[in-house]
């Protein structure tokens, strides 16, 4: 399975950049490049600190996808 999210296009949204949004969750800016790219899965707390700089549930920035095979 893979984690897909929408943090990109919510931070387009806020209009934070990474760099805004990784010092509100207490991360460096490269750990945001990351988990939007589905390059590093984020711990649940890191996740809903993410989710709460954007008053949003897991459920509405984070989906489980199937891996096609």
């Amino acid at each position: 399975m893979m984690l897909n999210n929408r943090i990109r296009e919510l931070r387009a949204r806020f209009r934070f950049t990474q760099q805004e949004l990784a010092s509100k969750v207490g991360v460096t800016r490269q750990t945001i490049a990351a988990v939007e790219k589905g390059e590093y899965v984020p711990s649940l707390l890191l996740a809903m600190k993410i989710c709460r700089e954007f008053d949003m549930s897991i459920e509405e920035v984070f989906q489980l996808q199937e891996e096609s095979e």
